[in-house]
């Protein structure tokens, strides 16, 4: 009885914001994805978010990728729900999420993708009806997606009204990075893609990939790409990880924690580019299009 007590506190607290705090306008719908694995592209969505969160905005995270949905480890934590208890209506939005680190809040994939290509009408009504609350909880939905090129993560990337690209220098990664762009820039040529590169030896050297992946987007495929940062290569990365602890929370004086913040701060920027607040439709509007896309495949 406590706990159901706790939960109702908790719906109430989250509703019932301060008319000074209330998001005024859509969520920013930001999604986070990369040509292939291994590039560092869920940490980086975690301590962004956490960054975001410092920056004092509400951030929630979704954990869309659903073979190897890993949020959850990265912070230590277990989820009593997931995203499939909400496509399924077992349970509502406040159900589900979860609470992270420094008031940001997650929400678990499972391994629900198939579930949620396959919703019936009221299902699907229903799911967006839950899901769009996080509009008027939160400023900023950060979706990291499955790394790849599959239909599905595609979805993901064009349903977003930005996306943050994540490679490293190894030539795969910039490989699979530009295959990307290139499978982007075929079905929306305004689409805004913001460039990180990970693991950098030296900031020389994320800046010629930067660059070069700059050029010949712009060159081949007449596609401009933003360029939003760098994280050079850091040994507490690896050692965060093994202690399951966000390295903004266990090293904030750190390298990567501070080039975290230069990313959240570009990203917020006032005049930065890519960024069309009256015009996001936030996770609403992402879910609509989302399944737009599958129903169009």
């Amino acid at each position: 009885m406590n706990d159901q007590a706790e939960k109702l506190r908790k719906i109430v607290d989250y509703v019932n914001v301060p008319e000074q705090t209330k998001t005024a306008n859509a969520a920013r719908v930001i999604t986070v994805t990369s040509g292939k694995g291994g590039v560092g592209k869920t940490n980086l969505t975690v301590n962004l978010a956490i960054a975001l969160s410092k920056m004092g905005l509400r951030v929630v995270i979704l954990d869309v990728d659903f073979g190897l949905a890993n949020i959850d480890v990265l912070l230590g934590m277990s989820t009593k729900y997931t995203i499939l208890d909400l496509i399924r209506g077992d349970r509502s939005i406040f159900d589900v999420l979860a609470d992270g680190p420094d008031n940001v809040k997650f929400l678990s994939g499972g391994s629900g993708v198939e579930e949620l290509l396959q919703l019936r009408t009221n299902q699907l009504g229903r799911f967006i009806s839950n899901i769009s609350l996080l509009d008027k909880l939160f400023d900023v939905i950060l979706i990291d997606t499955g790394a790849g090129l599959s239909a599905n993560v595609m979805s993901f990337i064009m349903a977003a009204d930005e996306v943050i690209l994540v490679t490293t220098p190894e030539p795969t990664a910039i490989t699979d990075a530009y295959a990307l762009i290139k499978l982007v820039s075929r079905k929306d040529r305004h689409r805004i893609i913001k460039v990180v590169v990970n693991k950098a030896d030296s900031v020389q050297e994320a800046n010629d990939v930067l660059s070069k992946l700059y050029m010949v987007s712009d060159r081949f495929l007449s596609f401009k790409l933003q360029k939003l940062g760098y994280l050079l290569y850091d040994d507490i990365v690896p050692k965060s990880v093994k202690q399951q602890r966000p390295f903004c929370l266990s090293y904030p004086k750190s390298q990567a924690s501070k080039q975290v913040w230069d990313l959240a701060g570009n990203l917020l920027a006032e005049n930065g580019r890519g960024y069309n607040e009256d015009a996001a439709k936030g996770v609403k509007g992402f879910f609509n299009r989302l399944f737009g896309a599958f129903s169009g495949n």
